[in-house]
Formats: structure tokens, C-alpha cells, sequence
């Protein structure tokens, strides 16, 4: 069985995006919360700086978003490649 790159990718995209602005907009609303993991954030993603905005909200979002379409891409190519590589 082979994945559908395009659908994981959408979905791996969509999902850590979600996961991401859900922390990013509870901390706007609740100071400190998910500090941790948005500081965790802001040393993979460049020009984040974990602070509670709505300008670095958008822009994690956009990150996070980017990198779970890219992760989800790659991770679908290489499941795909092993799968025809090691068929049995």
C-alpha cells in the first residue's frame, strides 16, 4: 500500500499549523501558557521570537505550517520509495 503524497502532506500541513496556532492563541489569551513549546518553536523557526502577538502568531503559524506540507511530502516520498524498494 502506498500513500497519497498530496493528502499526507495537506494533513500533516493542517495539523501542525492547527496545533501550532492553538498553543500561539491561547498563550495571547493566557500569559505563559505553552511557553515552553513556543520557545521550543522559536529556535527551529527564524524570525519568531515567541512573544504574544498577533503578528508572531501568524508568522509561527505560517512556519508551522510550511514545515508539516514539507514533512508530510517527504515523509509520504520516502514511505513510498522504501515500499517499492523492499516489496515482497
Amino acid at each position: 500500500m502506498k500513500f497519497n503524497v498530496k493528502a499526507l502532506a495537506v494533513g500533516c500541513a493542517i495539523f501542525w499549523g492547527a496545533v501550532v496556532l492553538l498553543v500561539a492563541v491561547s498563550n495571547l489569551i493566557w500569559s505563559g501558557y505553552g511557553y515552553s513549546f513556543l520557545h521550543a518553536m522559536a529556535s527551529i523557526y527564524p524570525g519568531y521570537r515567541a512573544v504574544p502577538t498577533v503578528e508572531q502568531v501568524v508568522l509561527v503559524t505560517v512556519f508551522a505550517t510550511a514545515d508539516g506540507l514539507i514533512g508530510g511530502a517527504v515523509f509520504g516520498l520516502l514511505y513510498n520509495w522504501l515500499t517499492d524498494r523492499f516489496a515482497a
